[in-house]
């Protein structure tokens, strides 16, 4: 029987699931799968239409959407710095905005214990955003006429707004996963792609919070997989792990576990699930580069050897 790969999209919006699957498949394999892939399309539980065909996705790092839209920040902040408001007034209306899609409260409302802790996550991630706009903005040292005209595509202000557009669209349908009451169906949605496969080697590949919702899946059903691969996920970090339904662990049927990360990824603030997740020698933490304007792009995590090598040494040639 043939292998079957099964992909769990990360936060945010996405194009239609064909399309999606599709752009996976090229950046995992260099061709579609056809029927030996499907895709775990949970964005419909939290967007009510698809993104066009050809609008990049912004939290792939692509060009924001125009002004006006939720994530237009990076537009109006590259034409000034004072659209970018300071890390804790961004942290603390991210977190009021994220209760009132999850429960339809006023921000008034005081979190609970277990929201404050994911809170911390969303801290941690807004200066880790700021740092690394900075970073990437500011010239190397040197003689004035050897300095670049400019570094980076960006100018500082759009390098932090598009890091924060990454920040608070990730923490939002983290936040909808865990207390918005959206966790059961973007389970279902995993679980509805899982069934129905014909028995032969799986490998399950998950982005973001895609990494999440598939490790739950499993978890639960201790389903045979070849192959876990989870990429810019967050589930080292302590306040996710926190809120997870089961303790940290090698989902039972899972043969080997690869995790990949950039450094530089925001989502991924902690990069080795091995300390955590036994046993351990089933898991594989790598390093690799993305890059990506974001560093978090889908499709710069599966174009990377150490992400692709033990896919395609389980499809070998693929199907006919």
């Amino acid at each position: 029987m043939r292998p079957s790969v099964v992909y769990v999209h990360g936060n945010g919006n996405k194009v239609r699931s064909d399309l999606l699957k599709s752009q996976w498949d090229t950046a995992l394999f260099g061709r579609d799968m056809g029927a030996a892939s499907r895709m775990a399309y949970w964005a419909p539980v939290r967007y009510p239409a698809p993104l066009p065909d050809h609008r990049p996705d912004p939290l792939d790092g692509g060009p924001e959407p125009a002004k006006g839209s939720p994530a237009g920040l990076e537009e109006r902040a590259t034409n000034s710095s004072a659209a970018v408001p300071p890390p804790e007034e961004f942290v603390t209306r991210t977190l009021d905005e994220a209760r009132q899609e999850a429960a339809g409260t006023a921000p008034e409302r005081r979190a609970g214990p277990d929201e404050d802790a994911l809170a911390d996550w969303l801290r941690d991630m807004t200066y880790l955003a700021d740092t690394l706009a900075h970073t990437e903005a500011a010239p190397e040292p040197g003689p004035a006429d050897e300095l670049p005209l400019e570094v980076v595509p960006l100018p500082r202000p759009g390098r932090t707004a598009l890091f924060r557009a990454l920040v608070q669209h990730a923490f939002k349908d983290v936040y909808a996963y865990f207390f918005g009451g959206a966790g059961p169906a973007m389970r279902a949605v995993v679980q509805e792609a899982l069934d129905g496969l014909d028995g032969g080697p799986l490998v399950v590949v998950g982005h973001s919070l895609g990494t999440v919702i598939a490790y739950e899946v499993l978890r639960e059903q201790r389903r045979d997989v070849a192959l876990l691969v989870t990429v810019g996920s967050p589930l080292a970090i302590t306040e996710i792990q926190d809120r997870l339904a089961r303790p940290p662990a090698v989902p039972d049927g899972v043969a080997a576990w690869r995790n990949a990360s950039d450094l530089r990824d925001l989502v991924a603030l902690d990069h080795t699930l091995r300390p955590e997740y036994a046993p351990g020698d089933r898991v594989t933490d790598v390093l690799v580069t993305n890059d990506s304007r974001n560093h978090h792009s889908i499709g710069a995590y599966l174009s990377q050897h150490p992400v692709r090598e033990p896919v395609l040494r389980i499809f070998g040639d693929g199907p006919g």
